[in-house]
């Protein structure tokens, strides 16, 4: 690690802040960005989680400051989202490095997928099928695990749900969105802390060029805007997924190039 690496990860947080606030799937770039760097799996995902919680820590202030967090109603919501956090901290800490390069490609492809296929939030049903206790329960948790084992898109799944289970106006499910994604935040950033596997200059240099790519990009919504934003930021992902999937210390690379290698045996 030296200071053109970290001054590097910063200006790719920087953009990725940018197209987050517009678009959303920040961590679909600084994720990936990570790894290329030649970090480990477990210190790419506590790293990349500290910038990820900075924003969603930035952003759930202002929401509160607001008044739109309505902390009584959400508590279970913020518990449950922290515990599933720290659960699946808990786990891709005590995964076998290999798996992990195997499976984290293949992760930001579908969840590349998921971001140009899925319909918009104010396209959903907002029938009410469940409570919010109910889904605090039930459905938090499990967005919580997934956001401490991976995390890239886990703001828009809780904003998806919330809307399609509980049947929330936008801005209602933006405000438990928010409460949700910071507690899962905190939760996995809590036990990356106590293993001590996050690379802090790297991650205060990230936190700090999201936080700026961030403001830059909320003032340039209402100009730029998601539908030119959202496919740039697929390509870039599933270029950056295709890119960790070529990389010869990859087990997919390895396991190909042995598949390649068959016939001539023969």
């Amino acid at each position: 690690m030296n200071l053109e690496l970290v001054t590097i990860l910063g200006c790719v947080a920087f953009f990725a802040g940018f197209f987050d606030a517009i678009a959303g799937g920040g961590g679909l770039i600084t994720l990936p960005a990570l790894f290329l760097a030649g970090i480990d799996p477990v210190t790419a995902i506590a790293t990349n989680k500290f910038q990820a919680a900075s924003g969603t820590f930035s952003a759930t202030v202002a929401f509160a400051r607001k008044g739109l967090i309505q902390w009584r109603e959400g508590r279970y919501l913020a518990i449950f989202s922290f515990l599933g956090g720290g659960s699946g901290a808990l786990l891709v800490s005590s995964i076998n490095q290999t798996y992990l390069q195997a499976a984290v490609p293949v992760m930001l492809i579908l969840v590349a997928l998921y971001f140009s296929l899925a319909p918009k939030v104010s396209d959903l049903d907002r029938k009410q099928r469940i409570s919010i206790l109910a889904f605090s329960f039930s459905i938090a948790p499990l967005l919580g695990f997934y956001d401490g084992v991976f995390g890239p898109g886990v703001g828009s799944f809780f904003m998806a749900t919330l809307t399609m289970l509980c049947g929330m106006a936008m801005l209602r499910a933006m405000s438990f969105t928010k409460l949700a994604n910071v507690s899962c935040n905190l939760g996995s950033l809590t036990v990356f802390m106590t293993k001590g596997v996050i690379l802090w200059p790297i991650a205060l240099s990230m936190a700090i060029g999201a936080f700026l790519g961030a403001q830059l990009g909320a003032r340039c919504a209402l100009v730029v805007g998601p539908r030119l934003i959202k496919p740039m930021l697929i390509v870039v992902c599933c270029f950056l997924a295709i890119k960790l999937l070529s990389a010869p210390e990859n087990p997919w690379h390895a396991a190909f190039v042995q598949y390649c290698a068959k016939p001539n045996e023969l």
